[in-house]
This record gives structure tokens, sequence and C-alpha cells, in this order.
């Protein structure tokens, strides 16, 4: 019998990815048309896709309202700082979980898992008493840790899965040719998981880069707020949303998740492919 795909099935697929990306990419295509219309545009009761008359206003009263730069500074320096402490501590824990199988490395394990389920709400009344006590509450340090602990779970459950993909006979023949352990894991494991980690380690600053409830309640210094709480700045008491400047600075927190992604993305394929060939 034949695996292939018979032509109406195949077909039918690809429909179903194109309206799933129809569905991915309608929300960011219409906050870059909002983001470009003038203000007699954004109220008028028949909204176009394409401005008819596109401006940049938006952007400059964004800027003008609002420090963006100096809150795009803020989110920078947290999601990466946030993102390599997460990455060197799950490393070396991912290698030992995946290798020693124990009930402890299983327990671990299981921890990873049941952590993901606790919400924010749940953890954020003894978080902010423990960051209280340690006198990081306002600091950009004290919510860098909470965004290491809080991405560390799932970044250990990532690399854990490159760890078991890299064959461990590669290890056992490498320690027969007379490499120790820090050897073996130097120059043959490491490379090969050169693709997890870079993926591990976007994945952590894009959730730091975006997160905004524990920014918002641990961090209370105007100068000191991150991009996503700048963001609701944008509204106003009433709850009206100036809602051309918020479409502008709202595109551009997005762009460097896509500008990361973009360049990383390419190195993550080629990676992952030159460890097959080397597997």
């Amino acid at each position: 019998m034949s695996l292939r795909t018979s032509g109406p099935a195949r077909a039918g697929q690809y429909l179903a990815l194109l309206c799933y990306l129809v569905f991915l990419a309608f929300p960011f295509l219409w906050l870059i048309s909002t983001a470009f219309k003038p203000a007699r545009e954004l109220g008028s009761l028949h909204p176009t896709w394409i401005p008819d008359s596109p401006t940049l206003e938006n952007f400059r009263q964004a800027f003008d309202e609002q420090p963006l730069l100096r809150a795009a500074g803020n989110s920078l320096t947290v999601a990466l700082s946030a993102s390599l402490i997460a990455v060197v501590i799950a490393t070396p824990m991912a290698y030992v979980m995946a290798r020693q199988r124990s009930r402890l490395a299983t327990a671990a394990t299981g921890w990873v898992v049941i952590s993901q389920a606790f919400p924010f709400v749940l953890v954020i009344i003894p978080l902010f008493l423990v960051l209280k006590n340690l006198h990081l509450i306002n600091s950009l340090f004290g919510l860098i840790m909470v965004y290491v602990v809080w991405s560390l779970p799932f970044a250990l459950w990532m690399l854990v899965g490159y760890v078991r993909a890299v064959p461990a006979e590669l290890e056992e023949a490498a320690a027969v040719d007379g490499a120790g352990r820090l050897r073996t894991l130097v120059s043959v494991t490491a490379p090969l998981l050169a693709p997890g980690i870079v993926a591990t380690a976007m994945f952590a600053f894009i959730t730091a880069w975006n997160e905004f409830f524990f920014a918002l309640v641990l961090l209370k210094s105007p100068e000191k707020q991150t991009l996503p709480v700048i963001l609701t700045h944008f509204l106003g008491a009433e709850g009206v949303a100036d809602l051309g400047p918020l479409a502008a600075a709202a595109f551009l927190a997005t762009i460097p998740s896509l500008v990361i992604f973009a360049i990383i993305q390419r190195r993550i394929t080629g990676g992952m492919l030159a460890g097959a060939v080397k597997t």
C-alpha cells in the first residue's frame, strides 16, 4: 500500500495550513495597518486594510508621549540577562537529567512538567513577599531573577530532549580515544547541543521580552518599567485607547522578537542538520 498522500488530501493539507497562517498573521497585519493610519481613518466606520494616506505621525506621537527607548532598553537588559542566566544554569542540569536515569532525574522531570501548570496569580503574592525581604522590589535584577526561575523549567525540558538526541555512543567513543569527561563535553557534546542552546535562549528571551504581569507588579518607578508596561500608558483614564500611537508602539515592540528569530532560525536549522550528519 502506498504511503503517498493523494492529490485531494494534499490540497486539503495545504489549504488548512494556509488558513492557519492567515489566522496567525491577521492580528499582526492589522496592527501594521493601524500604525500607519491617520486619525481620521482610525475613526472611520468602514476600515480598510491599506491606509489611504499612510503617515508616520503615530510613531512621532508615540515617542513624544512615552519614553519608549528607555523602556526598550530596560526590556532588552532584562531579557538578555534572563535568557543567558537560564541557559547557563539549564544546560548542565539538562545533561545530568538526560544521562543519569535515576529516581532523582525522574522526579526533576516531573517537577518541570508540573511547574508549568501554576498560573501567575497563584505565585505572585509569595513571590512579592520573598523579593520584598530581599529588597529586590522595584529592581531590574529582581525581575531578572523572576524570569530566570519562571523560564528555567521549560528551558530544562527543551534541553533534555536535545541532550537525549545526542547518541551516548559518541561520548563513549571519545572516552575510548582517551578524552576526559570535560574534553568530551566541550569537543563532542557541546557542538551538537548548540542548536538546542540557541533555541532555548531564544525562547527565554522572547518570554522575558513580552512578559507583562510580573513587570507590572514588581516595578514601580517609571524609569525602570519595561516596554509591555509602558504600552498600557497609552490607555486613558476611562480606558479609551490612543489607538494610533498604541499600534505604532506595539508594532515597534514586536520587531526585536521578529528580527532575532529571523537571524537565528537559519543557524538553528543548519546546526540541527550538521548534528544529524555527524551522528
